[in-house]
């Protein structure tokens, strides 16, 4: 009977543990998307936003139903329920650009922080995040729009993503 309890006893150990494996897929991103990566889609800003970004940098051109070696650029858009954004891929699968704009996302700490500095009694009514890339100036800028309000009064601004004023 102790023999018993003590198989059970070990059986009932050892199957949780051998049901924690988890394989996670396999993820191949091309190197030349490391420059969008790099500049857009590392910072700290909305899930939402920052999935579709990793989105776009997985996205493979050249494993299409509609990829033809014929066309020098093919233009993909890409939409979530807060925006959309269009990217521009070479005849290799290369991104060689993008064009995104959000809307009502969450904002960066520091775009935040400015905001509440500079305009205490104000409340955000909405803001538009926008985002040009271009893979060769190796540069991403990054926009805020922000639509401020304070009883009647409505006021709108901008902001880079480090909360600097434009």
């Amino acid at each position: 009977m102790k023999n018993l309890i003590l198989i059970l006893f070990l059986f009932g150990i050892t199957t949780p543990l051998i049901a924690q494996i988890i394989e996670l897929p396999e993820v191949f991103i091309n190197p030349d998307k490391y420059k969008y990566i790099y500049e857009v889609a590392g910072d700290a800003k909305d899930e939402n936003v920052k999935n579709l970004e990793m989105e776009i940098a997985k996205f493979d051109v050249t494993k299409q139903e509609y990829y033809d070696d014929e066309y020098d650029t093919y233009t993909v858009s890409f939409y979530i329920p807060q925006g959309y954004a269009v990217a521009v891929y070479d005849g290799d699968g290369n991104l060689l650009r993008t064009i995104e704009r959000y809307r009502n996302v969450k904002l960066p700490i520091a775009v935040s922080q400015a905001i509440a500095k500079r305009f205490p009694q104000w409340t955000l009514e909405k803001d538009i995040y926008k985002v040009i890339f271009n893979e060769k100036k190796w540069n991403a800028k990054k926009v805020y729009k922000l639509k401020l309000t304070n009883g009647e009064k409505s006021l709108k601004v901008k902001t880079d993503e480090e909360g600097n004023f434009l």
